[in-house]
């Protein structure tokens, strides 16, 4: 469990810092510049995500019951998480679902934090997905006092909606079919 809470702390940290720091990491860009900083961040943030990967996987070997959640909210779940793989390509595709969401990475990132909660009691489920559904909630209150910075994506277009759900779906499905199961070792769906 160690192993995943120092990868949260890493990953969450780093990520956390425009809100929590923001002039602490303004003036570290300007001391060591700013391609150096953005070096280190991503040295951070992908350590911090493998540790993450790393440490659930070895939590998920010695699995402690927090709470034993029903079926039914498996098939709640399921149904939570349709929205999270289009409202991560709107991210990056200005059109309507973004003008709504206001931040639809962070709203993703929520949804799928609760789907996860909701669905699975285990100790190292709690942590890894409590931990990232109160990261997201803490920036997305943040944008309250500050100016959320510009995504780099396509260019504002009518079809980018279009192309944002129907991506989406695709990938939501993909997961549903067998990715999920392939990349963590766990079907959604119940099937192994």
């Amino acid at each position: 469990m160690a192993i995943l809470i120092i990868g949260l702390v890493l990953f969450l940290g780093v990520h956390s810092l425009p809100f929590l720091a923001p002039t602490w990491r303004e003036t570290l860009q300007v001391r060591i510049g700013e391609v150096p900083y953005k070096g280190l961040a991503s040295v951070l943030n992908l350590t911090g995500f493998l540790l993450i990967l790393w440490g659930y996987g070895l939590a998920r070997q010695e699995p402690f019951t927090v709470y034993a959640p029903p079926v039914w909210t498996a098939h709640l779940a399921l149904l939570i998480l349709v929205p999270v793989f289009p409202l991560l390509f709107a991210a990056f595709l200005p059109g309507r679902i973004q003008t709504w969401a206001k931040h639809p990475m962070l709203l993703a990132v929520i949804l799928w934090a609760l789907a996860h909660l909701i669905a699975n009691g285990n100790l190292a489920d709690v942590v890894l997905f409590g931990s990232f559904l109160a990261w997201s909630l803490a920036d997305r209150i943040s944008f309250m006092w500050r100016t959320a910075p510009p995504v780099q994506g396509a260019p504002p277009g009518k079809w980018n909606d279009w192309i944002a759900l129907g991506l989406g779906l695709l990938l939501y499905g993909a997961f549903m079919g067998g990715t999920h199961l392939w990349l963590i070792g766990v079907s959604p769906l119940g099937m192994r």
